[in-house]
């Protein structure tokens, strides 16, 4: 099978549910942003020298692609599951507990890491407005919303994490 595949020379491209739409709908630009978010993370993931960190970016990874085939399919039940959101919950509950109060304004770039993580989650937060735009037309699964909403701000709790 060859990684061209001709279908998309009309700008059109197919759904994961074999719909077709235009490459320029608000639903492909979201999952496009969620896409880029996941390689700015590619990006954070090589630069971290802290091993938890590292993890944690890899386990979200793996989650990405639930939400975007989620975005990328029309009329079907979620994969992204309330048990996705919990976890992240967890996770950020038991960092920022452990993390010293914020007490000003954080400037990104301590450390590369840190700096990638910080361009993740301003890629999430444009990916977030994005969904909030679709969901305004089109039908949007509210565990998406809510998961993509707490992602930047885990991702901002993994750079504090990584930064510390």
């Amino acid at each position: 099978m060859s990684v061209y595949t001709k279908t998309g020379d009309n700008g059109q491209t197919g759904l994961y549910t074999g719909e077709r739409v235009d490459k320029c709908s608000r639903r492909v630009k979201t999952y496009g942003l969620i896409d880029e978010g996941g390689s700015t993370l590619g990006l954070a993931r090589a630069f971290c020298q802290t091993t938890d960190v590292k993890e944690k970016i890899y386990q979200v990874q793996k989650k990405l692609p639930l939400l975007m085939a989620d975005l990328a399919s029309l009329n079907r039940d979620a994969l992204i599951m309330p048990e996705h959101i919990a976890a992240l919950e967890r996770e950020m509950d038991e960092m920022e507990n452990a993390l010293p109060p914020l007490r000003e304004f954080l400037i990104p770039g301590n450390t590369p890491g840190g700096a990638f993580l910080d361009l993740s989650r301003t890629t999430f937060r444009r990916a977030e407005c994005s969904l909030t735009e679709l969901a305004q037309t089109e039908k949007v699964h509210e565990t998406d919303r809510i998961f993509l909403n707490r992602l930047s701000d885990y991702v901002f709790l993994l750079m504090r994490w990584e930064e510390r």
